[in-house]
């Protein structure tokens, strides 16, 4: 985890906004102020635990695929969207709220196919541990709850922290805003500027589990996701997974959450 401190330089912006550098602080001060203000529909407090995986004694997976709201240009791989279309594949869509802003039309898109659910993923991505302030805290969540709301008429119940970096304050947080916090067992590597399609490809299929949350992205179009997701679809089916949301997959858990996740 990132560590706020430095000789002789000012890191209070850290504190504030869980940005590592003044340019993302300021950026991420600035693209909280321009968002949607009207609010989602609060949701009822959710029990405040954390979920990587489903139960190991049911062959079911959950493709999800984070849309990171961060300092680079957004970009849209429409191809992923593309393979899992083609292949009637349902997946979890962690959305970055600014990143959503920026990609409204993409949004509205996905939102239009019943086989994908949306969920939250912070509005600029912070280290949110980092993060002093529990308000502030809130309105990362609160300020991508509403603006995925606005776009699309749904309003998420999972939350996916950025960097996968949550502690009992951020996740209590998420909880007391109806929001259930979800990691993965099963990351696929595909930022690593290293992973090939086919590296991708033998590395999900040897590592699944009944149960596994595999991560992947959706906002970059230099990485192999969309090149690799036929191999993976293709390869867990062979397996005997059946490939389902994360609501539908911990539904049994937390019956609650419904499916295909998101209220309308």
């Amino acid at each position: 985890m990132l560590v706020a401190s430095a000789c002789g330089h000012d890191t209070s912006h850290v504190a504030v906004s869980g940005h590592p550098t003044p340019e993302g602080a300021e950026k991420a001060s600035h693209d909280l102020a321009n968002a949607t203000s009207a609010p989602a529909p609060p949701l009822p407090t959710t029990t405040p635990e954390v979920i990587s995986h489903g139960r190991r004694d049911r062959k079911e997976v959950a493709l999800t695929f984070d849309a990171c709201s961060t300092r680079d240009v957004s970009k849209y791989d429409a191809r992923v969207t593309h393979e899992l279309l083609a292949t009637g594949t349902p997946a979890t869509i962690f959305l970055g709220g600014s990143w959503a802003k920026e990609e409204s039309a993409q949004v509205k898109e996905l939102a239009r196919h019943p086989q994908f659910e949306l969920a939250n993923h912070t509005y600029t991505h912070p280290h949110l541990p980092l993060v002093k302030d529990d308000a502030r805290i809130r309105e990362e969540l609160l300020k991508t709850q509403a603006e995925i709301h606005a776009l699309t008429g749904q309003t998420p119940h999972l939350f996916r922290p950025p960097y996968g970096e949550y502690d009992q304050r951020v996740v209590r947080i998420a909880a007391e805003l109806g929001l259930t916090t979800v990691e993965y067992d099963l990351p696929s590597g595909d930022p690593d500027a290293h992973a090939t399609k086919e590296k991708l490809v033998a590395w999900v299929l040897s590592k699944v589990q009944p149960g596994s949350i595999v991560v992947m992205h959706i906002n970059h179009t230099r990485f192999h996701t969309a090149e690799a997701l036929p191999g993976i679809i293709e390869g867990l089916r062979k397996r005997g997974y059946s490939l389902v949301t994360v609501s539908q997959l911990i539904s049994e858990m937390h019956p609650e959450s419904g499916a295909p996740g998101a209220s309308r």
